[in-house]
């Protein structure tokens, strides 16, 4: 699943694939929003922690997931 981070004052967004879940990963974020985690943390498919201090968040969009496809079929 790839997951966009909008941080605030950077002009880029950070983008990743993760294994998580949506659910885990919306449950991660509202924490991170609602002062429980002072961090959103989150690992990609490789294993590497992205760390963002939950202050400085500005969206996160989380992408829908996706099954590989077989064939040669046009969609």
């Amino acid at each position: 699943m790839e997951i966009t981070i909008g941080v605030q004052h950077l002009s880029r967004e950070l983008t990743l694939e993760s294994d998580q879940t949506a659910d885990e990963i919306t449950a991660a974020v509202q924490a991170a929003l609602a002062g429980e985690a002072t961090t959103l943390e989150l690992t990609d498919v490789r294993g590497r922690r992205v760390v963002v201090p939950s202050a400085v968040l500005g969206f996160v969009e989380i992408g829908a997931e996706t099954k590989g496809r077989v064939g040669f079929g046009s969609v």
